[in-house]
């Protein structure tokens, strides 16, 4: 059997026994090697210097093999194990949720791009001031296996201050919002957050959420919104609206989204000129409802698109409460656009073509009135181009500017009152339909190129009518058509931090009576929806 010690490399031993005759024997040797110790010195040097090279020759061209093998073939791989680094508030089971597509792949080349998208992904939550993901090989016992190495930096600012233009998809007209946002307060990637709005609609907006990115075992993002809106909608349609309620993000992915409005809104006429129409809907309404988004947009810009398609399905369904003064609804709305380039000074044709229909539902339904605020009004100051969400402006036409109307109520006395615009009550529709043709192109300036400042010719149409109480017996699509209102243009966009902004001339090719639209020049507003 063997000693323990015959298992070890032998090590190196000096001779403390030598006698003198060595020791003069080095002595002279070292009084000998004084004369060649510069010239061997010299010759170390340059033969380091040939080693280092070659070292360098060697390492560039294994990695110009490997680019050039991972370029024209796949390289097998398998993901050994991802390393999380930086995060000393965010919880890891966060960042390994968002880091767990790593492990399925394959292939260096699915790797690399995994990567990049986990990479996006970790700065989307607005939590990291910086993501970096290094690729590092796997243990030596494990070939062709890799080891992920995420180094995340904390932000050191948590709380943010925000200010914009957006559209909503139901407005029409751009608001003005301002947000005050603190991150990752305990951890979990959440926003909290608080918010005013203002729109030229005379709409106001007061809210304050939350959202959550992942939460527990569920697989989406989670968010809660308490609002309080009033809206001031006197001028147009003699009535004030106001809303207080809950809306709860159910289910979100990039194409599909649901999500749940609880809200007690009250409708009041203070000027008491309301028509009847109007007057038969003030008062208290429960809205509990139910909305499913469907949205693929692949266009290059939201606020200039000069390739690509998008489209948008919403369904919303109200009603889901057990109370007699539950909403009771069924809304949809669709919207397709394509933008198609032209080939000469980055000119485009973009197309688009929205529509929407309301009804109420429960019994005796056909002969109710549907939910004033969930009509479709056409009109206001916002550019069809990048409104995508369904059928709400037209150019050249005031907000709620067109559509059924109905005579306020008069005085004996007549008394002098701000709400005379045209002594009528726009109404709305249930039935909306809007198209629209956007031929934009650059200007020769290249300074005004190279500002995104660009000129357009467009021209729209739409109309809305009436279908509930019993409205759509006397429906006919030939005449439903041929009432379209219509307006045709040119203008100059100016693209800002904030917004777009269009200074357009808009000539009204056909309108009726009580429309309120004219042509000349105007300014519309819009951001990416």
């Amino acid at each position: 059997m063997a000693k323990p010690e015959d298992d070890l490399s032998d090590p190196v031993v000096r001779n403390h026994n030598n006698d003198e005759e060595e020791e003069e024997g080095e002595q002279n040797d070292d009084i000998e090697d004084e004369g060649e110790g510069e010239g061997e010195g010299e010759d170390e040097d340059e033969e380091k210097d040939k080693d280092l090279e070659s070292q360098k020759a060697k390492l560039r061209n294994s990695f110009q093999n490997f680019f050039s093998r991972i370029q024209h073939e796949s390289v097998p791989i398998r993901v050994h194990d991802v390393v999380i680094k930086g995060n000393t508030k965010t919880k890891d089971y966060l960042i390994e949720a968002v880091t767990a597509s790593l492990k399925d792949a394959s292939t260096i080349q699915e790797l690399f791009a995994a990567s990049s998208e986990v990479n996006f992904r970790l700065q989307a939550l607005e939590i990291f001031d910086s993501v970096k993901i290094t690729l590092d090989s796997g243990p030596p016992e494990l070939p062709g296996t890799a080891n992920v190495i995420i180094d995340v930096v904390e932000t050191k600012s948590p709380l943010l201050g925000e200010i914009g233009v957006f559209n909503k998809g139901e407005a029409s007209s751009s608001s003005l919002e301002g947000t005050l946002k603190y991150k990752n307060i305990f951890g979990y990637g959440d926003l909290w957050d608080g918010a005013l709005a203002y729109d030229c609609d005379r709409k106001a907006e007061v809210s304050a959420g939350v959202f959550l990115p992942r939460f527990k075992g569920l697989v989406t993002p989670v968010t809660a919104r308490l609002f309080l809106q009033s809206q001031d909608c006197l001028k147009f349609s003699s009535f004030k609206e106001r809303s207080l309620g809950l809306s709860l993000g159910l289910f979100s992915t990039r194409n599909h989204d649901l999500v749940y409005n609880l809200a007690w809104r009250t409708l009041t006429d203070p000027s008491r000129m309301a028509s009847s129409s109007i007057r038969r809907q003030l008062g208290h309404g429960l809205l509990s409802s139910l909305k499913y988004t469907f949205k693929i947009d692949r266009r290059n810009s939201p606020l200039r698109p000069t390739h690509g398609f998008a489209f948008v399905s919403s369904t919303q369904i109200g009603g889901l409460a057990p109370d007699s003064r539950s909403l009771r609804f069924l809304r949809q709305e669709l919207d397709l656009r394509c933008a198609i380039p032209l080939g000469f000074y980055r000119s485009a044709l973009n197309l688009g073509i929205s529509a929407g229909v309301v009804f109420p539902w429960g019994s005796g339904f056909s002969s109710m009135p549907s939910p004033l605020p969930e009509r479709f009004f056409l009109g206001g100051n916002l550019s069809p181009v990048c409104t995508l969400g369904g059928p709400t402006s037209l150019w050249g036409f005031r907000t709620r500017g067109l559509g059924p109307t109905e005579p306020r109520r008069q005085f004996r006395s007549n008394p002098a009152n701000e709400n005379t615009d045209s002594g009528r009550d726009h109404l709305g529709g249930d039935l909306a339909l809007a198209v629209f043709a956007d031929f934009s192109f650059d200007f020769p300036s290249k300074w005004l190129s190279a500002k995104g400042i660009h000129g357009h010719f467009f021209a729209s149409a739409g109309n809305v009518e009436k279908l509930t109480e019993n409205a759509y017996r006397n429906f006919s699509l030939r005449k439903f058509t041929e009432s379209f209102r219509s307006s045709v243009g040119v203008g100059v966009v100016i693209p800002t931090n904030l917004f777009r902004m269009e200074l357009n001339y808009c000539y009204i090719l056909k309108k009726f009576g009580e429309d309120s639209g004219k042509s000349g020049f105007r300014v519309s507003f819009a951001s990416p929806s």
